[in-house]
This record gives structure tokens, C-alpha cells and sequence, in this order.
């Protein structure tokens, strides 16, 4: 059965708006539904708009629409995300986003912190105001962004390997794609298949014994994510917690994030709302590069995220013929930044057709590779950040506003 966007527009004009206005099809809360066709049935897409000040009031609406069209014969599963928006005048301090779903757990995790929802609130000039900490995502010990300022370092291949390392260092490991627009993680792991859902929870895909979870498993590959960003930072919110990472007995020991290159909203609402334990900043050795990976590293200084220390990727190539090291993009430029600014330099990755190959084939250096110098460089980047991982999960950074 074929499911079209009126059919589900129609289906949604049956939900009326708690103050008895109208359905929220005609009151122009819902946008136009994202459907993709698969053999398993229609996997729909849709955001409702409310008022930021009611977002947490109406999130049992979203959970109601979410279910309605789920019962829809032909549908395989729904993502229904709240875009919460200030209209008109500056933007709360805070308010980064819907806040997020209730937990999968009632019980908190161990180390994890308790508490709801987030909250960043500015004093006086030049005074810190009440703060609220991050809170624990169910079932995950430990979360490391790996973020760049710019796109085309190598972020994504970097993330997928360094992950992978840490899973050969004996720890259970899980992978976030939190690129909404241009997730790579599908390519990168070889996975093509839909995760199944247990009602609101979706069980995370498996690959090279990783955990792993990307908006790229919902849709087709050529299909453009036109959302606004209040909808990204919702879907994000959802696909980080709204996933089965681990339980309360056997919890995930990491969960690698692999960022959107930047510094924009996705970065700020995972500092936000969950407590990272570290970020690991990517960039190649030009000063090109370098400029837009020192705002990456300022930007998680400034809300208090600990950087776990920079990477060098594409540091140097070796010609396969002459065996001569010629620096494309210069070299060591990474290294001179992070003595600079007094964080660990973690290793230089060079740039190898046998790491591009494997990457776009969906069979990652250190899975496929083990034995072979490019996986042993990754090893020695997660034994750099290993030392981080040895304690409970820390009370989540302090969002300080300037």
C-alpha cells in the first residue's frame, strides 16, 4: 500500500489542539510530510510547529500524532519531531531547542547525572547564573564528539576508525551520525538496511561489532533533508535518545559523535543536553584549516567541553611508486596548534588511497586492515583518549554566555 502525503495530512487533521482551536492540519502546526517508499512499508517524516514556551506542554501531542499515523496501514515507521521557535525579539538565553524526550529508564544510569531538562540561563554581566546539569543519555557511560570547523578533513572516516580502535582496546562501543544533512555513516559502515523500532525506541544497526545510528538509515541515500534547524536539533535530540544504546546492566562504555562540521546548532545542543566527556577536533595541516578547527576547539572551550586534543588527517602522503613523502597540505601544522594552545596532540593520519578505498567500499582501515600501519595510527589516536574514558561520567559541561 502507497502512502501519500494527503493521506497522511488527512490522518493527522483527525488530532484537535488541546485548547479545542481547530485540528492541527488546519491550525498550520504540521509541515509537509517526508515519505520514503521501502519494502518494509513507508517510512514518514513530519515536524509540528509550536511555540517554544509550550514545547514541553504539547510533547505528549507529538507523541499522540507520532502513534496515529504509525497505526496507518503501509507505514513501517515515523519520526514526528517538535520545532519550537521564539517568534519575534532576542532569543532566550537557553533555549537552544525543543527540550528533550523523557528518558527510556526512569531509573538513572550509574554516574549518569540526574535532573530534566537543561537550562543556560545568563546573569549579570560578567556573573554566571544558575546552571542546570547535562543529562545522561540512558544506557551510554561515556559520549566524545569528534568535531571540525570545516568540512572535508576527513572528520567522518576519522570518527568511524577511531571508534573502532576503541572497540579493539576491549570496550563496547557505538557510533552517532549527528551530520543531519550529509550523513555519512551509512557509506562509511557498508549499512543500507532500516532499524526496527520497540514503539518509540530504535534498536541501533551493528557493524565491525559497533553500535550505530544515523538519519541516513531512515531515508534514501539521494534524498535532501530540507529542515529548518529547530527540526535538525530535534531529530538529533531523538536519535540520540530515543535509541537503544545499552541498558542499566550493561551499559555502552562510549558513544562516539560524529559532528556536522562547524560550530552551529547541532554542537550547541549537544553541549547543552548531554554531558560530553571530551571532543576530539579533526583538520588537516593547512592553515586554511587550522583557522576554522581554532573556532571549533574556542567554541567547546567556551561552554566548558574538555578537548581530548586534535588530530592531523591527510598529513602527509607517501608516493606508492618512488616511496618519496611529498606534504600536500603541508605537515605538522596540527602538532604546532595544539602545542600552541597547550591540548594533547593525538597523531597525524596520512592521506592513503587504501584508507579512501576501504572507507567507500564500507570497510573501515582498522576492520579490515588490523595488522596494517594505518590501523596501528588510529590504535595509538584512542590510546590518546583512553585515559578520559577511566572515570564516571562527569557532571556535564557549564554553559557560560559572554
Amino acid at each position: 500500500m502507497t502512502i501519500t502525503k494527503d493521506a497522511v495530512l488527512e490522518t493527522l487533521s483527525r488530532l484537535e489542539i488541546p485548547n479545542g482551536e481547530g485540528n492541527i492540519v488546519s491550525a498550520g502546526m504540521v509541515s509537509d510530510p517526508f515519505i520514503t517508499q521501502t519494502d518494509a512499508g513507508a517510512k514518514v517524516m513530519f515536524s509540528l510547529a509550536v511555540p517554544a514556551e509550550m514545547a514541553q506542554a504539547l510533547e505528549p501531542l507529538r507523541v499522540t500524532a507520532q502513534t496515529t499515523v504509525e497505526a496507518m496501514p503501509g507505514v513501517a515507521s515515523v519520526m514526528a519531531v517538535l520545532t519550537a521557535e521564539r517568534k519575534g525579539g532576542a532569543a532566550t538565553p537557553g533555549a537552544g531547542g525543543p527540550p528533550p524526550p523523557p528518558p527510556m529508564h526512569k531509573k538513572a544510569q550509574p554516574g549518569a547525572p540526574s535532573g530534566g531538562q537543561p537550562a543556560a540561563q545568563s546573569g549579570p554581566q560578567g556573573q554566571q547564573g544558575p546552571q542546570s546539569a547535562a543529562r545522561g543519555v540512558p544506557g551510554v557511560r561515556h559520549i566524545i564528539a569528534v568535531a571540525s570547523g570545516k568540512g572535508g578533513v576527513g572528520k567522518s572516516t576519522t570518527a568511524v576508525n577511531l571508534a573502532l580502535a576503541l572497540g579493539e582496546a576491549g570496550l563496547s562501543v557505538g557510533v552517532l551520525d549527528a551530520d543531519i544533512y550529509g550523513p555519512s555513516l551509512p557509506k562509511l559502515l557498508g549499512l543500507n538496511k532500516k532499524p526496527e523500532a520497540d514503539g518509540r525506541v530504535l534498536q541501533p544497526l551493528e557493524a565491525y561489532g559497533l553500535k550505530a545510528m544515523s538519519i541516513g538509515f531512515l531515508i534514501a541515500e539521494d534524498s535532501p533533508m530540507i529542515w529548518r534547524g529547530p527540526m535538525v536539533i530535534s531529530a538529533l535530540t531523538q536519535l540520540l535518545r530515543e535509541v537503544a544504546w545499552g541498558s542499566e546492566e550493561n551499559p555502552l562504555d562510549v558513544l562516539v559523535v560524529d559532528m556536522p562540521p562547524g560550530t552551529g546548532d547541532a554542537q550547541l545542543t549537544m553541549a547543552q543536553q548531554v554531558p560530553l566527556t571530551g571532543a576530539v577536533i579533526v583538520s588537516t595541516p593547512q592553515d586554511l584549516s587550522l583557522i576554522d578547527a581554532r573556532k571549533g576547539l574556542n567554541m567547546f572551550n567556551k561552554v566548558s567541553v574538555p578537548i581530548l586534543g586534535i588530530v592531523e588527517n591527510m598529513s602527509y602522503f607517501i608516493c606508492p611508486s618512488c616511496g618519496e613523502q611529498s606534504d600536500i597540505f603541508g605537515h605538522g601544522g596540527a602538532r604546532d596548534e595544539a602545542e600552541r594552545l597547550q591540548v594533547p596532540f593525538l597523531g597525524g593520519v596520512p592521506l592513503h588511497m587504501d584508507i579512501r578505498a576501504l572507507s567507500d567500499a564500507g570497510t573501515p582501515v582498522v576492520a579490515q586492515r588490523p595488522s596494517g600501519p594505518h590501523a596501528a595510527v588510529y590504535r595509538e589516536i584512542a590510546a590518546g583518549i583512553l585515559p578520559a574514558l577511566q572515570d564516571d561520567v562527569s557532571d556535564g559541561p557549564t554553559i557560560v554566555f559572554e
